[in-house]
């Protein structure tokens, strides 16, 4: 990772970091877990897979900047030299340069794009839009498109009569009975004999989420479901659905739980109402806290090594072995985690659904049970 040292406010040249520290002599900060983990974790425009010296091993993602000042501008994240210089009158900040320019934190934060004038100060008079492809965002799209991929090889297998005729061949036969198991596990027990109607988006929702947690596991990739923006989307595309499947039998039972007293009635139903925007947060939470969690885990084990090696050389290399023991134990418990979460996440949806069809569900059944009484 990228050393940072201390600087005199005063000195507003733009030089790096490492090279100002050396000028004055000063003493380079050592091992720092916490920048590291939240550089893993948040969003960049750049992956990072390791520090060869001082040199940062990246693959760096197309910058995309809109101001109504200046108009479009694109280029290469590396063009900024990790926030150490400056492209076209913009500025990509880091630790050093939003010290050395004074800026609120609670308005900036490293990674931030600003505009900045001849004089390296901070340009308020232009507005700048980021649209840049991020490392999220193209994790994301790469995700897609391997998903997509896959299921139309799988579908056009079928189509020619693979896997009807005959045996599941290949990725047939390794997703067919995961497809099968959500379909007879997930999708039919909560929503009866509508299940063919979410069954697609059910399915979308589990494989999607299981790519894109599995693509999470890989050395230098993004988190992306530990995002929380990413989460809130599937979360709020599920409370949409919820909501457009719902009944005047759902709404009645929310509004006027039946056999309740009045008195109970004015607790209940505001607890009730409170629900309806409870269920997808509790999708949005579970699934982002699960994720993000088991990454920081397992860069605060790998962190161990480097925080006992500043006391000590031989205290790093003893605790090496237990760090990277641990490190593997969690990184298999996180592929375990990564399709519980997918199932959790698409479980609960199917539950919030069935809930919103509950009347006609109910009539299903009575229709079911006279049918065999007759």
């Amino acid at each position: 990772m990228p050393v940072i040292a201390q600087h005199d406010e005063g000195d507003t040249t733009h030089q790096t970091t490492e090279q100002k520290g050396e000028e004055h002599g000063e003493k380079k900060e050592g091992f720092n877990a916490a920048k590291v983990i939240f550089g893993h974790v948040l969003n960049g425009h750049e992956f990072h897979f390791m520090d060869i010296g001082d040199k940062p091993v990246t693959i760096p993602l197309p910058i995309i900047l809109y101001s109504p000042q200046k108009g479009f501008t694109s280029f290469m994240s590396s063009k900024f030299e990790h926030g150490h210089h400056d492209y076209q009158g913009y500025r990509m900040l880091n630790e050093h340069t939003m010290h050395e320019m004074k800026l609120d934190i609670k308005k900036f934060s490293e990674g931030d794009i600003v505009a900045v004038d001849a004089n390296g100060n901070l340009d308020t008079s232009v507005k700048i839009y980021d649209i840049s492809l991020t490392r999220n965002v193209v994790q994301m799209l790469l995700a897609l498109i391997i998903f997509v991929w896959i299921m139309l090889r799988i579908a056009k297998r079928y189509k020619s009569g693979v896997g009807v005729t005959s045996a599941p061949k290949g990725s047939q036969s390794l997703l067919e009975p995961v497809i099968e198991f959500v379909r007879d596990e997930v999708a039919k027990p909560n929503l009866g004999h509508k299940y063919e109607k979410y069954l697609p988006y059910l399915l979308t929702l589990f494989f999607f989420i299981l790519i894109n947690n599995i693509f999470g596991l890989i050395p230098g990739s993004a988190n992306v479901t530990g995002n929380i923006a990413f989460t809130v989307v599937l979360g709020l595309i599920s409370f949409v659905v919820i909501m457009f499947s719902t009944n005047k039998h759902y709404w009645g039972h929310i509004f006027n739980p039946p056999g309740v007293p009045i008195g109970v009635k004015f607790i209940l139903v505001p607890v009730e109402f409170l629900s309806v925007f409870i269920k997808p947060f509790a999708l949005i939470i579970r699934l982002f806290a699960n994720m993000v969690a088991g990454h920081i885990i397992i860069i605060c084990l790998i962190s161990l090594i480097f925080i006992f090696g500043q006391l000590s050389q031989y205290a790093g290399w003893g605790a090496s072995p237990l760090a990277v023991g641990f490190t593997i134990f969690i990184y298999f418990i996180e592929v375990l985690v990564a399709f519980i979460q997918a199932f959790i996440f698409a479980m609960l949806t199917a539950v919030f659904i069935g809930q919103a069809l509950e009347g006609d569900h109910a009539d299903d059944v009575h229709v079911h049970d006279d049918a065999v009484v007759v």
